[in-house]
């Protein structure tokens, strides 16, 4: 094999979007929704701090949406398994459309001279809870309309929609707040969300094809037994909120910035490395198709995750320190998409949704800890001590759950019974 057939071997696969209307429309519609949802997630804050000059009421953003997550994450994915996901993903994304326009007219004075504060704890509130509810039928839809072999390139384009989103959306809010104002930013978001929501109208109806269960605290509890009885699943969880919760950073970067390299203008670039990190490996992830130790794969990615952010931390000069973090969100989002592939391709159709919705608390809830955690540490000892210790720990937690969990480090897509059985039943649909 040629050096340019090897790199013709890393480009990011695009079969799903040339093979499948459905998952086109699903994948610009959640490109779109990202990118508007970032433009957002940087004016709340802005919005509170302007009109209050506190730091703990922008916090107190976080802590008013985060009961809205937890709850409506878990329902949503109830709700996913047992109503049209199409009809959800229109009436959620209605919802969040309206709530952002009530923003941009609270910020543009249609309610008074002043933005009224409480209006925007109340409308962050519901924004968490619909974006929360939304989520869930967007990932266990995403399968259906693809081929079951097409899954993994279907899951590295669906993480580069939505880094790309992640990555333009706060640079756009931050332009917009300079040059024409903040209410722009919600203006903008609204016109994004208008424009996902035609295209999830515009896609198939995707009914169920079994016996649902309707949404209850039962359906919740027998989904949460399936993913804790599955320890391939379980792997996959535990690593994530390893990694997450024992290393994450970003909390620390405006300290890193003005303390450490006293350099504050130089904090946008710390936030962007990892998000250019792994939109790279993102754009080269054709090889992830070959690839079936899905779980080794999975602990590797998180175990180098760990590692270049405890390499981060001990760098001397600012350009080493971002490029590996950017090297850390490669790692990241290669771990990301693995964890995707086994979901994808092992969840049974009727528990996509409520596994959706656990799958969603594991990657939310372990960045809050892992604030709190580097915050802590930092305190009491150094930044780049916690960034350190950190990575360290991401290493030491993600080897003790590889080595606690040996069948998820021995995982295989050919032969895991799960993945196996989904293919048996997708074959015997036609679908591939």
């Amino acid at each position: 094999m040629t050096w340019a057939e090897r790199l013709r071997g890393l480009r990011i696969d695009l079969a799903p979007l040339q093979t499948s209307r459905d998952f086109r429309l699903l994948f610009v519609a959640g490109t779109v929704f990202y990118f508007g949802a970032m433009v957002t997630y940087v004016a709340i804050p802005f919005q509170v701090y302007r009109v209050t000059g506190s730091n703990f009421a922008v916090g107190a953003v976080g802590l008013v949406e985060l009961v809205p997550l937890v709850v409506f994450a878990l329902y949503g994915g109830a709700l996913a398994d047992h109503v049209d996901r199409k009809r959800l993903l229109v009436g959620t994304g209605v919802a969040q459309a309206v709530a952002t326009a009530v923003l941009a007219a609270n910020a543009f004075g249609a309610f008074g001279p002043d933005p009224h504060l409480w209006l925007v704890f109340v409308l962050a509130a519901v924004l968490a809870s619909s974006s929360s509810m939304q989520r869930p039928s967007r990932e266990a839809l995403m399968p259906r309309t693809v081929r079951h072999d097409e899954i993994p390139a279907a899951q590295a384009l669906t993480s580069l929609g939505m880094e790309i989103g992640v990555l333009v959306g706060p640079a756009l809010g931050g332009l917009l707040i300079a040059f024409v104002g903040l209410g722009w930013c919600f203006v903008v978001d609204v016109v994004g969300l208008a424009v996902a929501t035609l295209m999830y109208l515009a896609m198939t109806s995707y009914p169920h094809r079994e016996e649902t269960t309707a949404p209850s605290l039962a359906g919740i509890a027998q989904g949460m037994r399936y993913a804790m009885g599955r320890r391939d699943l379980l792997g996959t969880y535990l690593v994530d909120i390893a990694a997450m919760l024992l290393a994450m950073p970003v909390v620390l970067f405006p300290a890193l910035a003005e303390t450490v390299f006293e350099a504050p203008e130089l904090l946008g670039l710390l936030y962007s490395a990892e998000t250019v990190g792994a939109l790279v490996a993102t754009a080269l992830s054709g090889w992830t198709g070959r690839v079936h130790h899905h779980g080794r794969a999975i602990v590797l990615a998180a175990a180098a995750y760990g590692v270049c952010i405890a390499l981060a931390g001990l760098m001397p000069s600012f350009w080493l320190v971002a490029a590996f973090f950017a090297l850390s969100g490669a790692a990241d989002m290669v771990s990301g998409v693995f964890r995707g592939i086994v979901w994808s391709q092992t969840i049974p159709e009727g528990m996509r949704g409520r596994l959706a919705g656990i799958e969603m608390l594991s990657y939310s809830l372990g960045p809050l800890g892992g604030q709190v955690r580097a915050g802590i540490t930092a305190d009491l000892w150094s930044v780049r001590g916690s960034i350190t210790s950190g990575g360290v720990a991401c290493v030491v937690g993600v080897g003790a759950t590889a080595l606690w969990l040996r069948d998820f480090w021995s995982y295989d897509a050919r032969t895991d019974e799960h993945a196996v059985a989904e293919r048996a039943v997708r074959a015997a649909r036609g679908e591939g």
